[in-house]
C-alpha cells in the first residue's frame, strides 16, 4: 500500500467513524475528508472539485423541480386514498409507490405520499407503523428499476463516465431492478406483512395511533391550580395524557428543579410542568383553566383563523441537529413555535427548549397556515404536514407533470440526449407551464442532497486516485480464488456495499465502493458492469437501519417504530435483494 492510500485508508475511517456517531450531517463530514485530502496532497484540485462539475447533482436537482412539481399539483396524492381503499391495501400500495420511485426521486415521493397515509390510517382506526415503513421500503426498491429513481444511481453512473465507461442509461439497470423490485414487494406484502409491528394501543383512541409527544406548560400566577396538589387539580386523571415532572422555577434556569409528579405535590405559580401523551391530547390540554404554553404565547398571538399545527420531520442535514430549540431560536427563524417533540425512542427528558435534538425527531409546530408552503421540501425538514390533515389547494396542472416526465424518459431512453438535458428541459417545462413558481421550484431542490452527491464523488475519484481502491480491489479479488465466480464476487461487492450504507449514508458507500468494484472488474477482465449494478443495488437498498437512507428516517418517528423493526422487516428484503441480484447480474453482465 502506497503512502496516499494509506492516508486515504486513515481519512475513511476517520470519516466513518464521525458519521457513525451522527454529530454533523453528511455533507460536511465529507466535505472535510476531501478537503483534508486535497491539503495533504493526495488529491489535486481537479479530483476535489470533480464532483462539482460533474452533470449528476444538476441531474438530480432538476428532478427534484419535477417532483416538487408533482407534489404542488397533487398528481399522485389522490391516488394514495384510492390504493388504500382496496382490498388488499398494503400490496397496493407498495406495488404502486414502488412503480412510480422508478421515475420519480424516493425522497419527495416519500414525502408527498406520507401524510396522507397517515391521515387514512387515522380515519380508518390504523395503526400507521404498518404502512409507513413499506411505503419507504416500496420506494427504494423502485429506485432500482431505472437510472432516475434515486440519486444513487446517478452518482454510479457518474463515477463509470470518470473512469473512462460509458455512462448508463435510463433502463440499462431495468433489467436486474425489475425483477430485485418485484421480488421484495411480494416478500414485503407477504412475510414483511407478518413482521410489521403494530404500535397502535387502540383501547385509548381508535382514530389515531398514540405517539407519545412532551410538552411544556406554566401555571398561571392568578389561575385556579395554584395551591391545588397534582390529585386535587385532576392533572394527574387527564384522557390520554401523563404528568411526568414538574420543574419549580423553570423560567429561572439557575433555580431550576424537578420535582416528581406526585399526588401530594402542590402547585406553586410559576411551576413547569411536562407532560407526555397522544398528540391529540396535548392539543387539548391548551383548554386547561391556569395551565399556559411556554410556546404559544411568544408566538404571533397565534390562536384563532390562520394559525394550523403541523408535524415537521427533522431531517438528517438539518440546522437543528444537536442543538436546542432555544439555541437555534426557532421561533424567529421559521415563525412558528415548538409545542412538543416526539422521539422515536421516547429517551426525552427535561425542558422542551433545551432538549437536543434529533434526525428523525418529530416537532409539534404552532404556527400561521403558510407554515407549510414555507418549508415543506427545506433541507432542515424532510416532511412537513398538517395535523388536521387539510390538504392544501392543488393546481390543475397534473397532464402538465405527466407530459413533462413522460417526455424526459422517453427522449432520454432513446439517447436524444443526455439524462441532463432530459431532466433540464422537464423541469423548464413545468416551471414556464405555471406547475410551480420560481420560488416553488427553488425550495424543491434540496440543496443538501445535491451538495452531498458532488461531494461524494470528489471522494469516490480521491480514492482511485489514491490506489486505495486497487488495494482493495486485489484483497476482494481473492474471492475468485474459492472458486464462487462471478456469483461469489457480486454477492461479496453487495454485502460490503449494503454494510457501509447502513454505517454511512447510501451516497458515500456507492461512491466508496464503485471505484474498488471497477477495479476488481479491471483486474479480473470483467465487464464494469457487473461491479457497477452491484454497487448501485446494494447501496440503493437500504432496509435494515432507519439511519441507511433518508426515507426510513423520515417514518421512523412517525411510524413509532423501535430501532429493531427495521433490522426484522428488512431481513427477509435484503435477503431477497442479494439472492435475486446473486442470480441475474453474473447472468446479464458476466
Amino acid at each position: 500500500m502506497t503512502f496516499d492510500a494509506a492516508i486515504t485508508l486513515g481519512v475513511l475511517v476517520a470519516t466513518a467513524l464521525v458519521l457513525v456517531l451522527d454529530r454533523f450531517p453528511p455533507i460536511v463530514v465529507l466535505g472535510a475528508a476531501v478537503v483534508a485530502l486535497l491539503f495533504a496532497d493526495v488529491i489535486d484540485t481537479e479530483v476535489a472539485l470533480s464532483g462539482f462539475s460533474s452533470p449528476a447533482p444538476a441531474t438530480i436537482g432538476a428532478l427534484y423541480v419535477v417532483a416538487g412539481a408533482a407534489t404542488v399539483t397533487g398528481t399522485f396524492a389522490s391516488l394514495v386514498d384510492r390504493l388504500l381503499d382496496r382490498r388488499r391495501p398494503l400490496f397496493s400500495l407498495v406495488a404502486c409507490t414502488a412503480m412510480i420511485s422508478s421515475v420519480v426521486p424516493n425522497t419527495p415521493l416519500v414525502a408527498m405520499f406520507a401524510p396522507r397515509v397517515v391521515r387514512w390510517c387515522q380515519r380508518r382506526g390504523v395503526s400507521e407503523s404498518r404502512f409507513l415503513m413499506p411505503l419507504s421500503f416500496a420506494s427504494l426498491l423502485g429506485g432500482v428499476i431505472t437510472m432516475i429513481g434515486t440519486s444513487t444511481n446517478l452518482v454510479v453512473s457518474d463515477l463509470i463516465v470518470q473512469a473512462g465507461q460509458e455512462p448508463l442509461g435510463v433502463f440499462d439497470i431495468t433489467i436486474v431492478g425489475l425483477p430485485v423490485a418485484a421480488a421484495g414487494v411480494l416478500v414485503l406484502s407477504t412475510i414483511g406483512a407478518r413482521l410489521l409491528p403494530d404500535r397502535s394501543p387502540g383501547a385509548t383512541d381508535l382514530t389515531r395511533q398514540a405517539r407519545e409527544f412532551q410538552m411544556a406548560a406554566r401555571i398561571d400566577a392568578e389561575g385556579p391550580l395554584v395551591g391545588r396538589t397534582i390529585a386535587e387539580s385532576g392533572l394527574r386523571a387527564l384522557d390520554g395524557v401523563f404528568l411526568a415532572m414538574v420543574d419549580r422555577h423553570g423560567a429561572d434556569q439557575s433555580r431550576s428543579t424537578a420535582l416528581a409528579a406526585a399526588p401530594d405535590t402542590v402547585l406553586q405559580a410559576g411551576d413547569v410542568c411536562c407532560f407526555v401523551g397522544d398528540v391529540g391530547r396535548v392539543l387539548d390540554l391548551h383548554d386547561v383553566a391556569g395551565l399556559t404554553s411556554l410556546e404559544r404565547a411568544h408566538l404571533l398571538d397565534a390562536v384563532g383563523p390562520g394559525t394550523d399545527v403541523f408535524e415537521a420531520v427533522v431531517s438528517p442535514s438539518s440546522r437543528l441537529l444537536g442543538s436546542s430549540l432555544r439555541d437555534t431560536e426557532f421561533r424567529s427563524r421559521y415563525s412558528g413555535a415548538v409545542i412538543a417533540i416526539h422521539r422515536a425512542d421516547g429517551q426525552l427528558s427535561g425542558q422542551l427548549g433545551r432538549i437536543p435534538l434529533r434526525a428523525g425527531d418529530v416537532l409539534l409546530v404552532l404556527a400561521g397556515s403558510s407554515f407549510a408552503r414555507q418549508w415543506r421540501g427545506h433541507a432542515d425538514f424532510s416532511l412537513v404536514a398538517a395535523v388536521d390533515g387539510a390538504s392544501p389547494v392543488r393546481r390543475p396542472r397534473s397532464w402538465l407533470v405527466l407530459l413533462a416526465a413522460l417526455g424526459m424518459i422517453l427522449v432520454a431512453a432513446l439517447r436524444f440526449t443526455s439524462l441532463f438535458e432530459a431532466a433540464l428541459g422537464a423541469a423548464i417545462v413545468v416551471v414556464a407551464g405555471g406547475a410551480l413558481t420560481t420560488q416553488e421550484a427553488w425550495r424543491a431542490v434540496n440543496v443538501n442532497v445535491v451538495l452531498t452527491m458532488a461531494v461524494a464523488i470528489s471522494l469516490g475519484g480521491a480514492v482511485a486516485a489514491s490506489g486505495l481502491a486497487g488495494d482493495i480491489a486485489l484483497l476482494v479479488g481473492e474471492v475468485d480464488r474459492l472458486g464462487l465466480g462471478n456469483v461469489g464476487l457480486v454477492v461479496t461487492v453487495m454485502l460490503a456495499t449494503i454494510v457501509l450504507t447502513e454505517l454511512l449514508t447510501n451516497t458515500a458507500a456507492a461512491a466508496l465502493m464503485i471505484p474498488v468494484g471497477l477495479s476488481i472488474a479491471v483486474n479480473l477482465d470483467l465487464d464494469p458492469r457487473l461491479m457497477a449494478v452491484s454497487v448501485l443495488i446494494g447501496a440503493s437498498c437500504s432496509f435494515l437501519t432507519p439511519i441507511g437512507y433518508q426515507t426510513n428516517l423520515m417514518v421512523f418517528s412517525l411510524g413509532g417504530y423501535r430501532f429493531s423493526d427495521f433490522a426484522r422487516v428488512g431481513a427477509p428484503l435484503t435477503l431477497s435483494t442479494l439472492v435475486v441480484g446473486a442470480t441475474l447480474i453474473p447472468l446479464v453482465y458476466g
